[in-house]
């Protein structure tokens, strides 16, 4: 497996780096990875090489790149403070509109056989929800995605195939905010809404305290049985 950091052209004539992750056979789908809050870091490109070694060419975008680019933080209170500041002062609307950006560019690597889905944490969940609704990605996966239930006027724009994970004891996602997720796309005949209970916000991710091992194996099951179905 071979990784980089490559230039991804932006929407506005700039440009913007990405961490790219290649599968052992060199080719095969794509799956535009969308960071959490802390940046391209540590553990969003150790999930980058997981996917790419489950076959995928991978494309983590550098979404915070507007502000500071190359983020890369811990999940201490230091780090974790910036983090939240930064994830304040973004403009979620801009973000979804770089990482279907990524989406384009990946699509064209030789790399890619020409099939492309989204996928995000968290901040990211909400960018994939975001990127889907531009119609660029053939699938999405959203894991915990935030904020997603204030901007359900863009769920009318999805039509491709959506897998929602969410955390059972989610203080930030409460079971309210998924109900309106699953109600607003109970008509969508390839929506799926999955939720994990007794875990908290995070669960996939392994440096932070909210993880749970057998939420983000079963997570991780069910997102690459829908990926083969919906990518091939």
């Amino acid at each position: 497996m071979a990784s980089q950091w490559i230039d991804i052209p932006s929407n506005d004539g700039k440009s913007f780096n990405g961490y790219l992750a290649l599968p052992p056979a060199g080719k095969g789908p794509g799956l535009v990875l969308v960071q959490e809050i802390w940046g391209v870091n540590r553990h969003i490109r150790a999930v980058a090489e997981q996917y790419a070694l489950d076959g995928y060419v991978v494309l983590a975008p550098d979404v915070f790149w507007r502000q500071e680019k190359r983020i890369d933080l811990d999940y201490n209170e230091a780090d974790s403070a910036k983090a939240f500041a930064l994830v304040k002062a973004a403009d979620a609307a801009q973000c979804g509109d770089d990482v279907a950006a990524a989406v384009d560019h990946l699509r064209g690597l030789s790399e890619s056989n020409g099939r492309v889905a989204v996928m995000g944490f968290c901040f990211g969940g909400q960018l994939a929800y975001r990127a889907a609704a531009t119609g660029k990605p053939d699938t999405a996966v959203s894991y915990y995605g935030g904020g997603i239930h204030n901007h359900l006027d863009l769920a009318k724009e999805i039509h491709q195939p959506i897998l929602f994970h969410f955390a059972g004891e989610d203080g930030m996602i409460p079971p309210e905010a998924v109900n309106r997720i699953r109600d607003t796309f109970a008509d969508h005949s390839r929506a799926l809404v999955f939720e994990y209970p007794g875990v908290d916000h995070g669960f996939n991710c392994w440096g932070r305290s909210a993880y749970n091992q057998h939420a983000a194996a079963l997570a991780h099951g069910r997102t690459l049985q829908f990926l083969a179905e919906n990518l091939n």
